[in-house]
């Protein structure tokens, strides 16, 4: 409130905290009790070793007041747990409680066990104390966390929990603390209602690393509606198969069925890798969710779910359901799809729980047993559906994809025109020769031809060669542009940015400009033919490809 403070001596309660502190750093140092990230340990353990008493009484209206109590006629003071009825000096009546407060602090240290029924020996206290893992912000280590464990060790004889983590404080998106002096907070309320409930949980835990801070940017927030939005549609998408698909009786159960194909090895290579991709998934997420590695554990599933299983494994599915190709890709799609869910359900359980529930209502009543994703089994990783060269086979026939996609947004082709691509794979050519159906209907690619070897594939200098990762891809320029007319716009586009570089070349050799402009005007002609260099040069090596 900016108001200036004035200085005075009171009247205050102290706790002497040498004592406390002293088992409350060995815990620590005997790794009792253990911080995340351990940088943390350090800063409790010097801020515990150099620890001062602590004034516990304020002058509030709200709190737990000071179990102390003056006499009005010999002026000693009483303290006690349960409220006395005289002096305990002189036996007088005439008392009266000390008007101050505890510090809020104080009882909120008295959380992890006074909650529990504490000092009473109840069932509560038995099962719950000492709890696992607690969960807090790095900035609040010395007003509470230290202090439950002081407490709880002085009250209970025993830590109140094993674990803490530490998360960073929340920040605009200038990095500034957020505070209502500045006006930059966020209300979660009008949050949720313009991105939703589990885009604002997304926001606050994709990518973010323990102990750090998080700017909290309205990207961040659209990238977990976005999120939101592809899992509705992809969820959709299986739903609307479904109903017009295969019989219920196809998919019951799915789980089994999806089991016998991984043992006959009967499902198709995007079957195998798709499968094999959620179960290495899985293992990481649960294993970065064990080391409290939250924000990667989800940038991995966010990865799976957008970049494989959305992107790529339904646009294969597509390609199979049109054809009416067997096996049916259906299954797979159920399975991923719902173990998905459940995996990301810790997350998102907003939209997981919406989604699992439609899913749910059209397959076969023995699908699901429980009522709930949310007392649905946690996923466990099937090490029996790794599949190394599917991962592997799969990876370059994406990577093909992608590669000839990039290579028509580039020299901007036409979406209707068909261009031609030349593969060699090496030994995964086969392999990969068996989805040139699909390399060309997600490519736009017609004809798509495999070699064995280098040496089979036709010469030509007037290609674009792309070496891949796994592969080699040659695209003939002229199945892309028509020669001819792409010289003629080249140099015309050469023409007019040279002379627009020439211009501004005079210009800036003008003492006269040079001096009367303002500076931000010759910085911004400075800039503006530094880019216009840049394009002519790129013009000039596209033109030389050609040529």
């Amino acid at each position: 409130c900016h108001v200036v403070v004035e200085p005075r001596l009171s009247k205050q309660w102290f706790v002497k905290m040498g004592p406390l502190a002293k088992d409350a750093i060995t815990v620590v140092k005997e790794k009792k009790v253990k911080f995340h990230p351990d940088r943390w340990t350090k800063v409790y353990l010097n801020w515990m070793e150099n620890i001062r008493d602590w004034c516990i009484s304020r002058q509030l209206w709200w709190g737990h007041r000071i179990p102390v109590w003056y006499c009005r006629d010999c002026g000693e003071v009483t303290v006690a747990v349960d409220e006395p009825k005289a002096c305990g000096q002189c036996g007088s009546a005439n008392i009266e409680q000390d008007p101050d407060v505890l510090d809020t602090w104080f009882s909120s240290a008295l959380w992890p066990h006074s909650t529990m029924g504490w000092p009473g020996d109840t069932g509560d206290l038995g099962y719950f104390y000492p709890t696992t893992v607690m969960e807090t912000g790095y900035d609040i280590i010395f007003f509470w966390v230290a202090r439950m464990i002081m407490m709880g060790l002085a009250d209970t004889g025993d830590i109140p929990f094993s674990t803490v983590y530490l998360h960073g404080l929340l920040r605009d998106e200038k990095g500034e603390k957020m505070s209502k002096v500045r006006g930059n907070v966020l209300d979660p309320l009008d949050t949720m209602d313009k991105y939703g409930t589990d885009a604002l949980r997304f926001a606050l835990t994709n990518d973010i690393s323990p102990g750090n801070d998080i700017k909290l940017t309205p990207s961040r927030l659209e990238a977990g509606r976005n999120f939101a939005n592809k899992l509705w549609n992809a969820t959709r998408f299986v739903v609307r198969s479904l109903e017009q698909g295969a019989a219920k009786s196809k998919l019951s159960p799915v789980a089994q069925e999806i089991l016998d194909g991984l043992a006959g090895r009967e499902l198709a290579l995007e079957d195998r890798w798709i499968l094999s991709r959620l179960s290495g998934t899985i293992a990481n997420v649960t294993r970065l969710m064990e080391n409290f590695q939250f924000g990667e554990a989800l940038r991995q599933l966010h990865d799976f779910l957008w970049g494989e299983f959305c992107d790529w494994y339904i646009e294969f599915a597509k390609i199979r359901l049109g054809s009416k190709e067997e096996p049916s890709p259906l299954p797979v799609l159920v399975h991923v799809l719902e173990t998905s869910l459940r995996l990301l359900h810790p997350f998102m359980p907003f939209v997981t729980e919406e989604l699992w529930q439609n899913l749910k209502q059209r397959l076969p009543a023995d699908w699901a047993e429980t009522e709930s994703i949310m007392i649905a089994a946690y996923p466990a990783a099937d090490k029996e559906a790794v599949d190394p060269q599917a991962e592997r086979v799969m990876e370059a026939v994406i990577e093909i994809i992608h590669a000839i996609r990039n290579a028509r947004a580039e020299h901007k082709v036409e979406s209707g025109r068909w261009v031609e691509a030349q593969v060699y794979a090496g030994e995964l050519t086969p392999a990969i020769a068996a989805y040139s159906p699909a390399i060309e209907t997600l490519a736009k690619a017609r004809p798509v031809s495999f070699f064995e070897s280098r040496e089979e594939m036709p010469p030509g200098d007037n290609v674009l060669a792309l070496v891949l990762k796994s592969s080699e891809v040659i695209i003939p320029m002229e199945s892309m542009v028509d020669l001819e007319a792409e010289r003629r716009r080249l140099e015309q586009e050469i023409a007019r940015t040279g002379a627009e570089v020439a211009r501004l070349e005079v210009r800036l050799k003008d003492k006269a400009f040079l001096t009367k402009a303002p500076p931000a005007v010759v910085v911004k002609e400075r800039d503006n033919l530094s880019v216009r260099k840049d394009r002519l040069e790129r013009l000039q090596q596209r033109l030389d490809e050609l040529n």
